[in-house]
C-alpha cells in the first residue's frame, strides 16, 4: 500500500508525518528520475527545492536530527519540503538500487 510521507522543517528542523492526501500544487517545473546502487546512504543534508519523491525500487531509512526516523519502500511518496535546517539522511536498508522519480514542484509550501 502506498503512503505519502510528508517532511518539513519546523523550529529550524526536519519533521515529518504520514499524510492521508496530496497537497494541491500549482504544478511541476521539472521531472526527472535517479538511480542509487544498493548500499547507498547520504548524509545531513536539506532537500534543493520542494519535491515530490516517489520510489520505484529499494528500501530506505530517512533520519532527522532529533533521531526520528521513517521507512519508505516501493510506491511511497515523499513530499520533500525540508528545504532548511536541519535536514535530515537516509540509507538503503535492503539489496536493491533505490531507483526513484523526482517532481520538483512550481509553488512555495502549501
Amino acid at each position: 500500500m502506498s503512503r505519502l510521507v510528508h517532511l518539513w522543517t519546523e523550529d529550524g528542523q526536519s519533521r515529518f508525518r504520514v499524510d492521508t492526501g496530496l497537497p494541491e500544487t500549482s504544478g511541476a517545473r521539472r521531472v526527472h528520475a535517479q538511480e542509487s546502487p544498493a548500499g547507498s546512504a547520504l548524509d545531513w543534508h536539506d532537500a534543493p527545492c520542494r519535491q515530490y519523491v516517489i520510489t520505484l525500487t529499494g528500501t530506505l531509512r530517512f533520519t532527522t536530527r532529533d533521531g526520528s526516523s521513517f521507512v519508505l519502500g516501493p510506491g511511497d511518496v515523499l513530499l520533500a519540503d525540508d528545504t532548511a535546517g536541519g535536514g535530515h539522511r537516509w540509507e538503503l536498508i535492503d539489496d536493491q538500487p533505490w531507483r526513484r522519480v523526482y517532481v520538483e514542484l512550481a509553488d512555495g509550501p502549501g
